[in-house]
């Protein structure tokens, strides 16, 4: 496969903080505040970067640091510790499980969906989306298709029904199907914010009186090319639902990627996943110290983008994920033969529906273990 360079987040912020290091002689004032310049202006956002540039002087003075080039290294400790949640990362393996999707309208929602939903089936679980977007228009069909493409089972009403009538029927049916996981699509406009907080609410005491014995996760969508957009985002979100995780969506080439950094900071939120690609396996899960070392990793780490689809072994390489023996890992393959949706595309404001494009799916050669997760119990 061709693979194009694309400037990245990472690239970039390499290559500013690479330039401001050659050029000084030694480790001052000068310095810090060119860094913190730097890091503002990546939308790491101003009280992220000052934290982490406070932390970089407390080091500098109690590690005796002098050089220039020992900055790098250490900028890179402490942006994992900021990212760092410790078992917060992991999805719960407890089942049945109902996963609820939040987040505004374009941003990677619902093929984050149909990625999930695909990495669960792989994993051999059952699964059922619920549809319960019923604002916009031709959102249950947009998630129909997908659910089709994924091979798992779809419950949606007509548009404009209760949404969480929705989840109620979804719920009966997989308590009667005895389905695994149940991943729940909500509507993602944020302009009547109490409609929002009300809407949310209803479907969480539905889920709690009618399943309470399922786990939950409510993971937040963002989409990275948004900027500082996604820390509003991720406020009006938290104030309306309990969020236990964030997935980052189109973190393939942006130059925006610091915001991943201010919202694990600033929310105290793990980031569980991040998209990195169009296909339904540029899914990761996140790996706090893969992310913050690929910011000195060298020119454009995670930037190769697919520019031809001829060669079906070759995947992009994926940032910040990593199984446990340290191999990448590409999530969301799906190994059962079927079709897989690959376009990163998703719904409109307009309530367009938005054409999505299909990718054979591999089978896994000979002895080829399949790719692990990372859950916690």
């Amino acid at each position: 496969m061709a693979f194009g360079v694309k400037k990245s987040f990472f690239g970039k912020l390499q290559e500013r903080i690479g330039d401001a290091i050659l050029l000084r002689p030694r480790i001052d004032d000068a310095l810090m505040d060119e860094l913190e310049e730097i890091l503002i202006t990546s939308d790491i956002g101003m009280a992220t970067s000052m934290r982490i540039i406070e932390q970089l002087r407390e080091d500098v003075r109690q590690q005796r640091l002098a050089e220039p080039s020992e900055v790098e290294s250490r900028i890179a400790q402490i942006v994992e510790s900021l990212v760092d949640k410790g078992e917060r990362l992991k999805m719960r393996e407890d089942y049945p499980l109902i996963i609820l999707m939040i987040g505004v309208n374009g941003g990677g929602k619902t093929t984050t969906i149909a990625k999930l939903a695909a990495v669960y089936k792989d994993m051999g679980k059952s699964v059922i989306l619920a549809a319960a977007d019923t604002f916009r228009a031709a959102a249950a069909d947009q998630l129909e298709v997908w659910a089709g493409r994924v091979g798992v089972d779809i419950i949606r009403h007509g548009e404009g029904a209760d949404p969480s009538a929705v989840v109620y029927d979804s719920i009966q049916a997989a308590k009667a199907r005895g389905i695994d996981v149940l991943i729940c699509d909500t509507a993602g406009r944020l302009h009547n914010k109490k409609n929002l907080m009300n809407e949310l609410e209803k479907m969480n005491k539905i889920i709690d009186r009618e399943y309470a014995e399922a786990a939950r996760e409510t993971l937040l969508v963002l989409d990275a090319t948004t900027g500082k957009n996604a820390v509003s985002q991720a406020k009006e979100f938290g104030s309306a639902a309990e969020v236990t995780g964030i997935v980052i969506t189109k973190l393939d080439g942006t130059a925006k990627g610091g915001i991943a950094i201010t919202i694990a900071d600033e929310f105290d939120l793990p980031i569980k996943f991040i998209g990195v690609g169009e296909r339904i396996r540029d899914l990761a899960a996140f790996d706090p110290r893969a992310f913050a070392e690929s910011i000195f990793a060298g020119a454009d780490d995670g930037a190769l983008l697919a520019s031809g689809a001829e060669d079906d072994d070759a995947t992009p390489p994926v940032v910040g994920a990593h199984d446990s023996d340290g191999v990448p890992s590409i999530v969301g393959e799906n190994d059962s033969g079927e079709q897989s949706p690959e376009a990163d595309t998703d719904e409109t404001d307009d309530g367009a529906a938005v054409s999505v494009a299909e990718e054979p799916a591999e089978k896994p050669a000979a002895g080829k273990e399949k790719k692990r997760w990372f859950f916690r119990s």
